[in-house]
């Protein structure tokens, strides 16, 4: 589906939201003793290591403009990553760090949006790490306003459901899924922001505190 989108984003925020993260991450994850790259993720199958070599593996191919027939399939990702398994954990975030560094230009030269989804994915994909690694604000920190942006822009092009976010502790709602302001019935979302990423991405929200009306779990994962 092709959809003029470029009255909805701005061209600039993914790249904002990738160097921004850049910035938390790869000090983070350079800190991190080698053994710590073998834990588990929430991802099924993938450890510490899976996710940055998937994370920096899409970014350069971003950079490289390497898409082929499948290109961020699930057999893709597995092929990347299993093309970086000769690499150092430290050569692995290096590469992390060049993508992160590099995709936002090309991501926004794309136009209508076309590959903004990817900016948000790494995004998502760090607060996994984050999690994985014991860190606490997993789906939070200084890219969520960038990352929550880029999120509405990406529900309207994707035409989700209409949802009105009441998020604790920022000023006014978050309109997923349509312009603001929105008429007619509208489900609504009251909490975390952090857990409204968990929501809308499939991650788990147990132990979570929020409100939902109008809608089911299940009616929010839309960026899975």
């Amino acid at each position: 589906m092709v959809n003029d989108t470029d009255s909805v984003r701005d061209p600039e925020l993914p790249g904002l939201l990738l160097r921004t993260e850049r910035d938390t991450l790869v000090p983070l994850l350079r800190a991190r003793p080698e053994a710590d790259f073998a834990l588990s993720t929430c991802c099924p199958g993938w450890t510490v290591r899976h996710i940055v070599a998937h994370c920096a593996a899409v970014l350069n191919r971003v950079v490289e403009s390497r898409y082929e027939k499948d290109v961020f399939s699930p057999e893709c990702n597995e092929r990347d990553i299993a093309a970086l398994a000769d690499r150092s954990p430290q050569e692995l975030v290096d590469d992390l760090e060049r993508g992160l560094t590099d995709a936002g230009p090309v991501i926004a030269a794309a136009g209508h949006g076309r590959l903004d989804a990817i900016a948000f994915g790494e995004w998502v994909h760090a607060g996994d790490l984050r999690e994985a690694l014991g860190e606490p604000g997993a789906y939070e920190g200084d890219g969520l306003p960038h990352a929550l942006a880029l999120l509405a822009a990406y529900s309207r092009v994707r035409r989700t459901e209409p949802l009105l976010a009441e998020l604790d502790g920022h000023d006014g709602p978050l309109v997923l899924g349509a312009d603001s302001p929105v008429t007619g019935p509208i489900s609504v979302y009251t909490g975390p922001a952090a857990t409204l990423i968990r929501l809308v991405t499939g991650r788990s929200t147990a132990g979570e505190r929020y409100e939902l009306t109008g809608a089911e779990e299940a009616d929010l994962a839309f960026f899975t």
